[in-house]
């Protein structure tokens, strides 16, 4: 049986799915690396509302999600931009979500970061509203017994005046903190406002003034999330790193070299793309904990093509295939997004998409995968 598949050239190609998924089967905790995956949102498709309209989530699919992610040993990062933390999710919804999630995480035992941010303000701000937001955001996470993430704030890009505002901003937030944070240095591919954080355009000098926050609050810093997209540049930081404080790949493009590492170290991760790969990636470390470097690399490396086609340019738009995936792995009854984010993409990203992902055996029910991607189809005009 076959599927017709648009292509990249206004017409149709015939693609044979296949019948088996990647068998995958839980395990025990992982041992060598430290794994997050940021995790989507499921919209409540039945809500009345317009895409400027405070989220509405389904939280029962929300939440059992998650529990799919733990159930391979997972840790959950949650409210980070892959919830649509800014594209869709705002500031009460995030909070929601951060204290559902954290309860669930108790409940059931699961490792659990939540993003910390300033989402709250929606106009320009001062640097001391900014500091207020991102304070009271901390303490809600920390409320909710989840490891905090101190995200990159849209505002705190808009007021800074130079390096010197971020390590004054920085630095209350990490004396204050009870426990160690991870830092998100989100890149401007993921959010255009964030262009310059850190005081400077000049990625070197950016780094340097990361490195400076970190260097003067090393028992605060548990580790780095770095999303530039650019391996060597998180290698070279990997390195500064002062001893105990960690790095999270957050690069969609290089994960599998960053996290096997090499002779100098290695990165934990911290990433998008273990949504749609969670199973597959938790089977990949549990060989790493082996030893088996090039076991992990063969079972890790197929999936950049999927990785680099769902972050390709606007690479912020990456959640709407991730939640498309989501959809065909029935994880969720329907491909609906807060925001009315599903329309980010087009057909023929979808297709490749769906090939990419089936060739890899992500989804659990290839069959319902086939059937589901062929309704979609067939809303765009295409018969089988």
């Amino acid at each position: 049986m076959t599927i017709q598949l648009p292509d990249f050239k206004g017409g149709l190609r015939a693609y044979e799915p296949r019948t088996e998924p990647f068998a995958v089967k839980t395990g025990t905790p992982f041992t060598s690396r430290t794994v997050f995956s940021a995790a989507h949102v499921v919209a409540d498709p039945f809500a009345d509302v317009s895409p400027d309209s405070p989220a509405a989530v389904d939280w029962d699919a929300t939440l059992a999600f998650r529990r799919h992610l733990w159930s391979h040993g997972l840790g959950v990062a949650e409210a980070m931009d892959t919830a649509q933390r800014g594209m869709g999710l705002d500031w009460a919804g995030a909070a929601e979500l951060i204290r559902r999630s954290a309860a669930e995480a108790k409940a059931v035992g699961g490792l659990i970061a939540c993003g910390v941010g300033t989402d709250q303000l929606t106009g320009p701000a001062t640097l001391a509203e900014v500091r207020a937001a991102y304070e009271e955001q901390l303490a809600l996470v920390e409320e909710s017994g989840a490891q905090a993430i101190l995200m990159a704030s849209r505002a705190l890009a808009a007021a800074a005046s130079g390096p010197e505002d971020y390590l004054e901003i920085y630095g209350h937030l990490l004396r204050q903190a009870t426990e160690p944070v991870v830092l998100h240095w989100l890149g401007p591919m993921f959010d255009p406002a964030l262009e310059g954080y850190w005081g400077s355009s000049d990625l070197d000098a950016a780094t340097d003034t990361f490195l400076e926050v970190i260097a003067a609050h090393p028992d605060k810093v548990d580790g780095i999330k770095v999303s530039l997209l650019e391996a060597q540049r998180e290698i070279d930081i990997r390195r500064r790193l002062p001893q105990g404080v960690r790095c999270y790949t957050g690069d969609d493009f290089n994960y599998p070299e960053l996290i096997a590492g090499d002779e100098q170290g290695f990165s934990h991760a911290l990433l998008g793309i273990f949504d749609p790969l969670g199973p597959l990636a938790a089977e990949a470390v549990r060989v790493l904990d082996t030893g088996d470097v090039l076991g992990f690399r063969s079972l890790l490396d197929p999936t950049v093509d999927l990785s680099r086609h769902l972050f390709q340019t606007p690479t912020r738009f990456y959640k709407t295939g991730v939640v498309f995936l989501a959809w065909l792995a029935g994880h969720q009854s329907h491909f609906s997004m807060v925001g009315g984010l599903q329309s980010a993409r087009s057909l023929p990203h979808f297709a490749r998409a769906y090939e990419l992902a089936d060739g890899l055996g992500l989804f659990p029910d290839p069959k319902l995968a086939e059937e589901r991607m062929k309704n979609l189809l067939a809303m765009y005009g295409v018969t089988q």
